[in-house]
């Protein structure tokens, strides 16, 4: 399902929780997946030892893809026309991280209805992981 442009307004909010306590084997699964193999997410060793953090932690495009997946979940699969992130903090074993998009302007181009959302990922401390911004194609 797709979201309408009739169906919304400027200010429009869409909230959900993305992970609920992140686990190691969580950070492992995507680096399989995304073939990102850097020591820095698996190698607890080499990331406190070595690279002077206090464990390994999550991805930054693992972050981003869930932050998508709240987007998508959202606006329909397949809608987004843009989509861009800056990371802000780690992402460690045990967080929960909050998603939240924000409609900041509904346009048209063309014949195209189109939304400008505005997305900030959180963790359980209220901490900013992940700032970003999309546009997607709405319903008419």
């Amino acid at each position: 399902m797709s979201l309408r442009a009739s169906d919304v307004k400027a200010g429009d909010q869409h909230e959900a929780v993305l992970v609920d306590n992140l686990t190691r084997t969580q950070i492992v699964q995507y680096a399989g997946a995304s073939g990102d193999f850097n020591p820095l997410h698996s190698d607890e060793m080499f990331t406190t030892q070595i690279a002077g953090y206090p464990s390994v932690f999550g991805h930054g495009m693992l972050t981003m893809g869930m932050a998508g997946r709240l987007l998508t979940d959202w606006v329909g699969d397949g809608r987004l026309r843009r989509y861009g992130v800056q990371f802000r903090s780690q992402v460690w074993p045990g967080d929960t991280l909050t998603g939240s998009a924000t409609i900041d302007a509904l346009r048209e181009e063309g014949a195209d209805h189109l939304a400008d959302l505005v997305l900030t990922v959180t963790n359980q401390r209220g901490e900013v992981v992940l700032t970003g911004t999309a546009t997607a194609l709405l319903d008419g």
